[in-house]
């Protein structure tokens, strides 16, 4: 077993993948100054057992260390590690997730969802992920196509990814996958199916894990977040990014050692929904710095702006925090009632889950409307990086920005509100609000299905019950 640096890490990305950026090759993604930012802020994955070791380092029963995001949780307990792990690493980057959530989250799912040789494959990944402290990236969600279709009813049968050859050592895929975070700064990738499946689809039927420089895979990462940024103007964005991209699978050839699933069309849908039962509570743990930086950034500027003790601001400051708390609540909430899965892995309860998911999404452009109500229309029409770094232009801005605090405390919270939630990096957060870890619509069926209504109608039947029963006599 290892624990690697986030310096080994790094170096460890020197291969032969294949990305593309801007329609160009990139030809090492250590080397090119675009992602550095993305590759420093997974690294935290890495540097967190060095910062907070009692945190992220879990031991074997032989008392080898290996990185607690790959604990296989089998208790409640566990679950409530986990918690605390994801969101002290993404405090580091204020509330984005970082790189080893999304890996382990499709483990747990494949530990407990799998059968057969299946199993007993993902039960030795598990070992070789721990022993060599791999960073994986999770490709699950198909480009889809027509999605009145499903996946063999399309035009084009590689817009879900599906299985082209076999033979005794290896199966090979086609198709792609597309938003695979951190894929073009991991080790591996985690292929798993996107949807339940019907007889008919058995070829769409499969999961498998493989380097990202397996021959045949091609990363086209997104630009988005691409435009040089400054400290002053982007304090948040200038240091933190997440890579995205289509991946692609050009008849890769995958090793039947590394196959997870093959064919087991009932399967399918049990595998994707594992994974989800884990990211969900991924998500809603990782997004609690980002909250805690929407409450703490409100409270600053209304005080620069001296308006803090207005009965307006603080009934703001209220739902802003009855908000917070009550995904906090949640989250915590699922942990404690998590109960044991299949192969004895415990999983968080999915109600709590995807209530807290499903609050988060929903509230979340309130609460960003009324920071920024806060904030006031500098947060637009501010100056810039450029102005302020000029000397006889800041002796102005110093003068006619100054507030209940100085100019330059107020514009740097007033740009960070901004890059939090307004520019770029902002549009990116509604998206993954609205999107990432699943739609709204899929957190509602969620706690639809996960809620039990027995015992609420048992107890309205017998309300109805003690109804009909004679009154007791007046003593």
């Amino acid at each position: 077993m290892t624990l690697r640096t986030a310096h080994e890490y790094r170096e460890g990305l020197r291969d032969g993948r294949r990305v593309i950026y801007r329609g160009r090759p990139v030809a090492d993604v250590t080397e090119f100054e675009e992602f550095d930012g993305a590759i420093a802020h997974s690294a935290h994955g890495y540097s967190i057992a060095d910062t907070d070791p009692g945190l992220a380092v879990a031991f074997d029963d032989s008392g080898n260390p290996y990185s607690a995001f790959y604990r296989v949780p089998r208790s409640p307990q566990d679950l409530v590690e986990r918690g605390k792990l994801i969101e002290t690493v993404c405090r580091y980057g204020v509330g984005t997730i970082v790189l080893k959530e999304v890996g382990s989250d499709a483990l747990f799912g494949l530990l407990r969802a799998t059968a057969g040789e299946g199993r007993e494959n993902a039960q030795r990944y598990w070992q070789h992920v721990i022993d060599n402290d791999v960073a994986l990236a999770v490709a699950q969600s198909d480009v889809k196509g027509d999605r009145a279709k499903g996946p063999s009813d399309q035009a084009d049968p590689d817009l879900y990814l599906h299985v082209v050859a076999e033979d005794e050592e290896s199966i090979t895929v086609r198709g792609a996958k597309v938003h695979t975070s951190f894929s073009a700064n991991a080790d591996e990738l985690i292929v798993i199916p996107t949807r339940a499946l019907s007889p008919g689809d058995e070829a769409y039927a499969v999961a498998f894990a493989i380097p990202v420089d397996t021959p045949g895979v091609s990363l086209y990462v997104s630009p988005y977040l691409d435009a040089p940024r400054n400290s002053f103007e982007h304090p948040i964005s200038s240091q933190h990014k997440m890579l995205e991209s289509l991946t692609v699978f050009d008849d890769v050839r995958v090793p039947k050692s590394r196959v997870f699933l093959n064919g087991e069309v009932e399967r399918a849908g049990q595998i994707a929904l594992a994974f989800v039962d884990y990211h969900r509570f991924t998500a809603i743990n990782y997004k609690l710095p980002l909250l805690d930086a929407l409450i703490g950034a409100a409270s600053l500027v209304a005080e620069a702006n001296g308006i803090s003790r207005a009965a307006h601001v603080r009934a703001k400051m209220t739902e802003l925090i009855t908000y917070t708390e009550t995904i906090r609540g949640f989250a915590q909430l699922a942990a404690v009632r998590a109960y044991e899965g299949d192969g004895g892995v415990w999983l968080p309860d999915p109600l709590s889950t995807n209530l807290a998911k499903y609050h988060f999404a929903h509230g979340f452009p309130e609460a960003v409307r009324t920071v920024i109500d806060l904030a006031g229309g500098l947060v637009a029409t501010g100056p810039g990086g450029d102005d302020w770094a000029d000397p006889e232009v800041r002796a102005v801005l110093e003068k006619y920005f100054a507030a209940a605090v100085p100019a330059e405390e107020r514009l740097r919270i007033i740009h960070l509100i901004g890059d939090l939630f307004t520019g770029a990096w902002g549009g990116y957060q509604t998206v993954l609000a609205t999107h990432a870890e699943g739609s709204l619509e899929a957190e509602k069926l969620q706690i639809s299905r996960s809620f039990d209504a027995g015992p609420a109608r048992a107890y309205v039947r017998d309300l109805l019950a003690r109804a009909t029963e004679p009154a007791p006599l007046s003593v």
